[in-house]
């Protein structure tokens, strides 16, 4: 069949493997082999291999559907020229940037802090599907750029076992959202330990992966068994979403007519610390940038606010020429938002938490709108 899929991702062999198990690097011995499937090929053996796959790709991938391939220096341009040879059209090369690497054992290279990965489409596509106002939702309200700091693969992702290039489920989670509707079909070529099976069935896609080692499907098909359980699947969809330098939002509760007075004026705000005027700041403030007003958990809203990181501090009587009658502390925290525009978001489950429900918390801007 033609034209099945809507995403492709791979993450092929990078051709790094030199046969001989370890390498010397500054005098000590490093593991270094992934298996044969990995080991290092010529120019010409890696055009061959990756025109292969890729014509394969090209087959199956829908007109307005996009692939992903991840990649290094070592194989990255082969795979771009085979693309482009096929007829694909490249959009972006993503920079990857792991703000966790481990050091390179060499002081005669800079360290390895980062992969690549390649976007492209159809060459005739005329539009391809790509979610850019959700991207951009989660980057502070401007376009998302192509440098992604994101973390390796922790070790809550590998309950099941190891795989030697296994990639970070937020990696694939943001990928996917970019490119896909819910229930749509992906395709990862090379499924490792399938990852992007994982993501895919966390959020509302279907997924096909093919790879030549069945001790790798088993792990995979133990991971899709892990998230049959609800508590976890819930856990990992959460966890996946969490970026570290993601937008926060400002869930705030107030009474149903404060609530409305706030909306009313684009005005949130909070007591600053105790009753003795004390400010306590937690983290993620610097990364606020959305205020969302409830009551009770319920009657929410979701607001833009007019400065991203930014909040003043007035006293109790600068509350009340605007309106408002605060009695329980003389400094409040204050947040200016745009009251003429809310914001489309999913509520999630957990908004409603017994007592803490009614106290202000800061939580990730995915928490809300990443599931849309």
């Amino acid at each position: 069949m033609k034209g099945e899929f809507d995403m492709i991702f791979a993450d092929p062999p990078y051709f790094l493997s030199t046969g001989n198990g370890k390498v010397n690097i500054n005098g000590q011995y490093i593991k270094f082999d992934k298996g044969d499937w990995d080991r290092v090929r010529s120019s010409k053996e890696k055009d061959k291999f990756n025109t292969a796959w890729l014509s394969q790709c090209y087959r199956k991938l829908k007109d307005e559907g996009t692939i992903w391939i991840s990649g290094t220096y070592h194989n990255v341009f082969s795979i771009a020229n085979c693309l482009e040879n096929i007829g694909f059209k490249i959009l972006n090369i993503v920079v990857w940037h792991k703000f966790d690497p481990p050091c390179t054992l060499s002081e005669q290279r800079l360290n390895f802090s980062a992969e690549y990965i390649i976007w492209a489409n159809k060459r005739d596509c005329k539009r391809h599907y790509f979610n850019y106002e959700l991207l951009k939702s989660i980057n502070s309200g401007v376009p998302m750029p192509d440098v992604w700091t994101l973390p390796a693969v922790d070790f809550w992702e590998k309950h099941c076992g190891k795989h030697p290039t296994q990639k970070p489920l937020c990696l694939l989670y943001r990928i996917i959202l970019a490119s896909t509707r819910q229930g749509s079909l992906i395709l990862d070529p090379f499924a490792g330990s399938c990852t992007t099976g994982i993501a895919a069935n966390l959020l509302g896609r279907k997924f096909v992966g093919i790879d030549q080692s069945k001790s790798f499907l088993d792990l995979g098909i133990r991971r899709r068994q892990e998230i049959s359980v609800p508590a976890i699947a819930q856990q990992m969809r959460t966890k996946m979403a969490e970026i570290p330098e993601e937008v926060m939002v400002m869930v705030n509760h107030a009474r149903r007519e404060l609530r409305e007075k706030m909306i009313e004026t684009g005005i949130c705000y909070l007591r600053a610390g105790d009753s003795k005027g004390s400010l306590l700041v937690t983290p993620g403030f610097e990364r606020m940038h959305y205020v969302l007003l409830h009551t009770n958990g319920e009657e929410c809203s979701l607001y833009k606010l007019k400065i991203g990181g930014h909040f003043q501090i007035w006293t109790k009587e600068t509350l009340e020429q605007h309106g408002f009658h605060p009695q329980h502390a003389p400094y409040y925290i204050v947040l200016l938002f745009d009251k003429n525009n809310p914001i489309e978001f999913k509520v999630p489950p957990n908004l409603k938490e017994s007592i803490n429900t009614y106290r202000a918390k800061i939580r990730p801007l995915s928490h809300f709108i990443g599931l849309i």
